[in-house]
């Protein structure tokens, strides 16, 4: 399966995606070290090959090493992979910045807006350590982690101002099993992979009032609309939003139970509270993080964003689900374009 190249890649964390990501890597034929928080996480992995906080049956490549020490994973390391919560980004990221050499690409898997400032991971990134925009790559598509881990078909595409800096990310993360494509329309690749998620929580909270496919199909379709227009506004290529980080996440996270966004919609429309919710899920679930962060963004750029709108009051008990429900099938009618 490898391809035998000779990169190094330090993927920051051992989450669900960060583990499934760094198994593409070693794949593909880099050399891994992944950043655990936990002590007792990278030791399982070194010992065992194994996550056992997440992955525990499947084994991992020989390739794959784990440490607690930054300085340690990123010692060498051409890609810097951040797959950590969104809202963590900038205290996380301004702890490790220290340690990135100065040839080290930095990918960002994350799929949130930051709050407060209203700025993607990339945005972020920059920020925190300095670097050009060339050096700071995006990684989004239809990618539910359990898949990948046990090799099911999957694709993504890694947005990267430089082009060729994409295609070097493409050929060190590219196995029979995972397809990447290259674009450099890094604004529509984040906008597309934080708003797929809340519009997941609407189709997840949908689902789980019981309302049928006609209703979670209204709400994909108009998400992506939405979704659409705010990147538009935001100066991302529209066509973005019909391929991979678009449609095709969109699809795949309001449509999987695998979706752990999806999943939290579902507890809720069932009848959980927020807090019930959020212990029954237990991962991140960037979509009730980036929720407020996007309607700003929206309101900011003078955007409508309905289903946005109607997910944040809810998110903050401003609603009951058949409130939103109620509130989104009784707004105006209009031309649908």
């Amino acid at each position: 399966m490898s391809q035998h190249r000779s990169g190094r890649a330090a993927v920051f964390s051992a989450g669900s995606w960060g583990t499934a990501a760094a198994k593409i890597l070693a794949d593909a034929g880099s050399t891994v070290t992944v950043h655990a928080r936990r002590a007792e996480i990278a030791d399982a992995i070194n010992r065992t090959r194994r996550n056992p906080g997440y992955f525990p049956e499947i084994e991992l490549p020989a390739a794959l090493t784990a440490t607690t020490d930054p300085a340690a994973a990123l010692e060498g390391a051409d890609y810097l992979v951040l797959s950590i919560p969104a809202q963590s980004l900038r205290t996380s990221l301004t702890a490790w910045a220290p340690h990135i050499e100065p040839g080290t690409v930095i990918v960002s898997l994350m799929k949130g807006i930051e709050l407060g400032s209203g700025e993607r991971a990339s945005e972020v990134i920059r920020q925190v350590t300095g670097l050009s925009a060339e050096r700071v790559a995006v990684l989004s598509g239809p990618n539910l982690a359990r898949e990948i881990m046990t090799g099911q078909p999957a694709a993504a595409t890694i947005a990267c101002r430089d082009e060729d800096a994409a295609r070097r990310f493409q050929q060190a993360c590219h196995t029979p099993y995972f397809r990447p494509y290259t674009s450099t329309d890094v604004i529509g690749y984040e906008l597309g992979g934080a708003l797929k998620n809340v519009i997941a929580l609407a189709v997840g909270i949908a689902a789980g009032m019981g309302l049928g496919h006609n209703a979670q199909a209204m709400l994909i379709t108009r998400g992506l609309a939405e979704t659409t227009r705010l990147g538009l506004a935001m100066g991302a290529d529209p066509l973005t939003f019909s391929g991979l980080a678009g449609l095709g996440d969109l699809v795949a996270t309001c449509s999987s139970p695998l979706s752990r966004n999806r999943t939290f919609g579902t507890h809720v429309g069932q009848g959980m509270t927020i807090h019930e919710a959020t212990a029954a899920t237990r991962q991140t679930t960037e979509g009730v993080k980036s929720a407020e962060a996007i309607l700003s963004l929206a309101h900011a750029h003078g955007v409508e964003m309905p289903i946005t709108e109607v997910m944040a009051a809810l998110l903050h008990d401003k609603l009951t689900p058949d409130e939103a429900a109620a509130a989104l099938m009784q707004r105006s009618p209009k031309p649908e374009r």
